[in-house]
């Protein structure tokens, strides 16, 4: 048995547009049933939604038998945490809330063995190793690990280029909705001045010969990010497809019902 290649990571550095969705509903039959879709990456998102180790495992045994890359976000950048992702066999993490090079330094080292990093050698308890069955997994590992950072205020902002320099960060994300929100202009992710600071700032991730991602459901918007060069975009999430779903049906037919008056008898 040998370790996976990170098809996805491969993908990045060739600069392949990976198109991805977001799972925020936390529950891996829903999350089997997106893996079906097609998508190329699908965001398993410990942040903001209800996801702990056991869920985020269950998720990844129910994607597994698709062709989409699964990428989990920490709710934290912390190294006890990265740990036990990698333990499960997570091989891509975007980590919220990178400011510093500092931050971004000391999370590389958190996803590699030493002598290159401090993540601590429990492969023969891991799931990542298939328990031993990949022999030389603790080798291989580091090179297959996909380390995606987000900037999402307006300090990470000014320290951009030097995030970018990095060597182990592989790409760079910006936060649309946290961004805005540092710049002023809270729940208004489209407003100009936001929309010119994120168009600079994936020109300086690109310059930086690193991967640029970002999150857009308005697809006008997804679009013109490809075409700027963005690397991996997700394009929605499975929570909004289906609370905005739901609700378009249950307005049509609330709609109807309002305005049909009911007559006959009762079948119950």
């Amino acid at each position: 048995m040998q370790n996976p290649d990170n098809a996805f990571k491969k993908a990045l550095q060739q600069r392949q547009a990976q198109i991805g969705l977001w799972l925020a509903l936390a529950d891996p039959y829903c999350a089997e049933i997106c893996a079906g879709a097609g998508f190329d990456w699908l965001l398993l998102d410990g942040e903001h939604a209800p996801n702990d180790v056991r869920s985020v495992l269950a998720q990844l045994q129910a994607v597994a038998a698709s062709s989409s890359h699964p990428v989990v976000r920490p709710p934290i950048g912390d190294t006890v945490v990265i740990k036990q992702l990698l333990d499960l066999g997570v091989q891509s993490l975007l980590v919220p809330m990178v400011d510093t090079p500092e931050q971004a330094t000391a999370l590389v080292r958190a996803t590699r063995y030493p002598p290159e990093g401090v993540r601590g050698v429990g492969s023969a308890l891991a799931r990542a190793s298939r328990w031993s069955r990949i022999p030389d997994y603790v080798d291989q590992a580091n090179a297959e690990i996909c380390l995606l950072v987000q900037v999402e205020s307006v300090t990470g902002l000014n320290n951009l280029a030097a995030i970018a320099a990095v060597d182990g960060v592989d790409g760079v994300f910006i936060g649309p909705a946290d961004l805005s929100a540092s710049m002023g202009h809270r729940s208004n992710p489209n407003h100009p001045d936001v929309l010119r600071t994120i168009d600079d700032a994936i020109k300086v991730i690109i310059n930086a010969g690193k991967a640029a991602g970002i999150i857009a459901s308005d697809e006008t918007l997804a679009r013109k990010y490809l075409e700027l060069g963005c690397a991996f975009v997700a394009v929605g999430a499975d929570a909004t497809l289906l609370s905005r779903a739901s609700s378009a049906l249950a307005a049509r037919y609330k709609e109807t019902a309002t305005a049909t008056t009911v007559t006959g008898n009762s079948v119950y």
